[in-house]
């Protein structure tokens, strides 16, 4: 080993390390390199250990818990029951379902009615699809008054399912939930302020329930804050995901009164930026605030049959529970006038709770970690550690893992779904816990080999400046752009700044260099460890490489540890700095190794079988005017199942605009005998050139929605009314420029009025209903047991259309 280096003082230059190449010269220089490489090795473990334990579901308490807490055993008995079959808005089961809430709410002494309405939808869920959309909405809502109001707390979930699957999660989750939480609260004393648990009807549909109840409910007139319980899997943490703006004090009792506080202000940014909704979104566009939480590992049986209650984790519906009553409790107490701070905050989850700062310290914070990175470069190339042009090579170098990293990671899902295409109608795999550990190991070889490749040529300590510098400038970008998250790098980047700052002040060759990186490294593991494990559910395995790209960064913070795994390389020659060399790839090559062995093990474990079906999709359609009929898919590259039913590729906007725009996989089918949707004429009139038609529109069969559409080329319509309700008019592409949506028609049909302009002597409208199940058709073969239903508001269905020129 070398000689300390003593820090240069001005005009003096630093004084050479013997032995020591200056390219080979590190923050750190323990004397006993492969002890300390073990001490900070075990602190990342532990330190990750406990970041990713914080993560992990409470274990779900007993049937026979006290009565004022939250039981996931209890909250089990009535999932049973909500997720007994698919129970989709207006069907006779959803109705049974519905008595069963009204009958627990009732039975608890709330004040429970059914608010029976006709809603438009909230969002763009479903609108875009086939026009305007309306639903017949029945929303189970009950209240406890609360002892001198400020304000009313709303729990919101949602009680209907898809078509193709019963909802164990989603939401008998939520729903589930929200009837134990209303148990335990009137078992205790009133909270001052009422609480109002609100079930809505066709979330699935059109989140219409939702804007029903936000909009014209009495008891939602004055706003308040709302506590949306949803699941968009079966396992995991329960996320708080989303927030309304302005929600540095809602954080602040999040943070207080959740038990198990699982939240990012990135996910908040990314979630705002999507095009997703829940039944949260009705609220916020009430003017409402409030939180919005979810559980959703475990994707791959979302919105499918195997969305049961037995693939429920009732740890996750425990952790929903005690969240949710926890809140429940605290908003129920607190002064609800003064909920909107003014600015949004910084948070994210560390072991024991939830850091959180105000907003507008980010850009500060970010500037901060750019000055401090840029004195942290100053000082080591004073130090004789780093020259400049070693120092700009190092910042432009360290660019390669960031980018290669996740390119990396999505050829590797590319060449799993070429060999697995059934991957590709997935959220994410049944097991893919096989593909996150790949991606992570193929981060981790990249790292390495690029460490390896270029530590000799550019030096340890400028390869660790120019990583954090690129932490810092990403710090920057998103503090501007995503200033919710920022900390993701700003943080680490402080961290690494200071730990660096420190090692270069303190004695090389003693301990405090190792402890100071690795605490730094500890930072980054912290916030950049759990963010990488919770991508991996939120964007599935077809967008792992946003997950590699954090991995990447975490990287970036611990190399003053990563070098201590590779040989002192200064001064060696001939075949001393031969074996250096070949030591130094050996971390590589063995994650390298891991990435393919870990791919190849969840090619070999995660087969599509009678448990885990493969995901297929299939329609049927049939004109009732012609007798023509087709199979339908939206399959981009269909499983052989669904190869027996389609052969082509066509638009049937033309002749299906209720389906949507857009090419779809097509072949021949069988005609059924299937009535169309009948379509009465009511009233006829014209006016100052003004057409209008007041219609009935009636399914003849147990549909689950109803569409009716015009021809532009025959009419243009002006205005347009359902049920007395006026719906927009917003121009279409294509043949059929209004389209009308109506999700749960009742038996005795929906009344239209539509006024038009007249362009030629009739005028052409297509009548469509929907119902769901293939089964009954002629042709139809039904699945093998290793063949499945993809979770897809679409599967299954039959719908039935004809034209009616009036």
């Amino acid at each position: 080993m070398g000689a300390p280096t003593t820090p240069a003082t001005t005009g003096t230059p630093p004084r050479p390390i013997p032995g020591v190449h200056p390219a080979s010269r590190a923050l750190t220089r323990p004397r006993r390199r492969l002890v300390a490489a073990a001490a900070a090795m075990v602190a990342l473990a532990a330190v990750g250990a406990g970041s990713l334990l914080d993560l992990r579901t409470p274990a779900p308490k007993s049937a026979d818990a006290p009565a004022g807490v939250f039981s996931a055993g209890r909250a089990y008995e009535d999932v049973q029951v909500i997720a007994a079959r698919s129970h989709v808005a207006g069907s006779p089961a959803n109705e049974q379902v519905r008595a069963h809430l009204e009958q627990q709410l009732r039975g608890l002494g709330l004040e429970t009615e059914v608010q029976d309405t006709v809603a438009p939808e909230a969002g763009q869920l479903s609108g875009a699809a086939g026009g305007a959309t309306v639903a017949r909405v029945r929303n189970v809502v009950a209240r406890l008054p609360g002892t001198d109001s400020t304000g009313r707390v709303f729990l919101v979930s949602h009680y209907d399912s898809v078509q193709t699957g019963p909802g164990g999660n989603d939401d008998a989750a939520g729903t589930s939930t929200i009837l134990e939480v209303a148990r335990a609260l009137t078992t205790g004393p009133r909270p001052r302020n009422d609480i109002v648990f609100v079930l809505t009807d066709a979330e699935e549909a059109c989140l219409c329930g939702a804007a029903a109840f936000a909009a014209s409910h009495p008891l939602a007139a004055d706003g308040g804050v709302v506590l949306n319980l949803e699941a968009r899997g079966s396992t995991g943490p329960v996320i708080m995901f989303e927030t309304s703006r302005n929600n540095a004090t809602l954080v602040d009792i999040f943070g207080r009164a959740a038990p198990h506080p699982v939240g990012t202000s990135f996910a908040v940014e990314i979630y705002r930026a999507l095009p997703n909704d829940t039944d949260f979104t009705a609220f916020l566009d009430q003017k409402f605030v409030g939180l919005n939480s979810a559980y959703i590992d475990g994707g791959a049986i979302y919105h499918t049959p195997l969305d049961t209650p037995a693939a429920m984790d009732r740890g996750s519906l425990q952790q929903h529970g005690d969240n949710a009553l926890g809140l429940a409790r605290e908003f129920g107490g607190t002064d609800l006038t003064g909920l909107r701070s003014g600015h949004d905050a910084t948070y994210f989850p560390v072991p024991g709770g939830l850091v959180r700062y105000p907003g507008w310290l980010t850009v500060p914070l970010a500037l901060l970690a750019v000055a401090l990175v840029g004195t942290l470069g100053w000082l080591t190339r004073r130090s004789g550690r780093a020259s400049t042009g070693r120092l700009a090579a190092g910042f432009a170098l360290a660019l390669v893992p960031i980018v290669a990293a996740p390119v990396a990671a999505q050829l590797l899902w590319l060449a799993i779904t070429t060999i697995r295409p059934g991957y590709a109608e997935l959220l994410d795999p049944y097991r893919p816990i096989w593909y996150r550990l790949a991606v992570l190991a193929l981060a981790t070889a990249i790292l390495f080999t690029w460490y390896a490749l270029t530590r000799r040529r550019i030096g340890p300590a400028a390869l660790a400046v120019g990583g954090l510098a690129w932490l810092a400038l990403l710090g920057v970008l998103l503090a501007v752009a995503v200033p919710g998250g920022a900390y993701l790098t700003t943080v680490p980047a402080l961290a690494g700044a200071l730990g660096g700052l420190v090692a270069l002040r303190t004695r090389q060759t003693g301990p405090w260099p190792v402890v100071a990186v690795t605490a730094a490294a500890a930072v980054g593991v912290v916030i950049l460890l759990p963010t990488v494990v919770l991508l991996f559910p939120a964007l599935g395995m077809a967008m792992g490489g946003v997950a590699a790209l954090v991995a990447v960064l975490l990287g970036l913070v611990a190399l003053p540890v990563v070098d201590l795994l590779h040989p002192q390389a200064g001064g060696q020659r001939g075949l001393l700095a031969l074996r250096a060399r070949r030591l130094a790839v050996l971390p590589a090559g063995a994650a390298a190794v891991a990435a393919v062995v870990l791919a190849g093990v969840g090619l070999g474990v995660d087969r599509f079988d009678a448990a885990h079906p493969a995901p297929t999709h299939l329609m049927y359609a049939m004109d009732a005017g012609t007798g023509q009929a087709r199979w339908l898919s939206h399959e981009s590259d269909p499983q052989p199942w669904t190869n027996g039913y389609v052969d082509g590729v066509t638009d049937v906007g033309d002749d299906f605009p209720g389906l949507g725009d857009g090419e779809l996989r097509t072949g021949p089918a069988q005609s059924a005998n299937l009535p169309a949707p009948k379509l009465e004429v009511l009233a006829d009139a014209t006016a100052g050139g003004e057409r209008t038609l007041r219609l009935r529109l009636t399914p003849q069969r147990a549909a689950r929605l109803a569409t009716l559409h015009v021809d532009t080329s025959t009419a243009t319509v002006l205005r347009a009314e359902v049920v007395g309700r006026s719906v927009p008019v917003e121009p279409r592409a294509g043949k059929w420029g209004f389209g009308l949506v109506f999700h749960a028609p009742p038996a005795e049909g929906i009344e239209v009025t539509l006024t038009v302009r007249p362009i030629a002597g009739q005028v052409a409208l297509r009548a469509m209903d929907a119902s769901d199940g293939l089964d009954a058709l002629p042709g139809f073969r039904p699945r093998p047991p290793a063949v499945g239903v993809v979770g897809s508001h679409s599967s299954e269905m039959l719908a039935v259309a004809r034209t009616y020129p009036i």
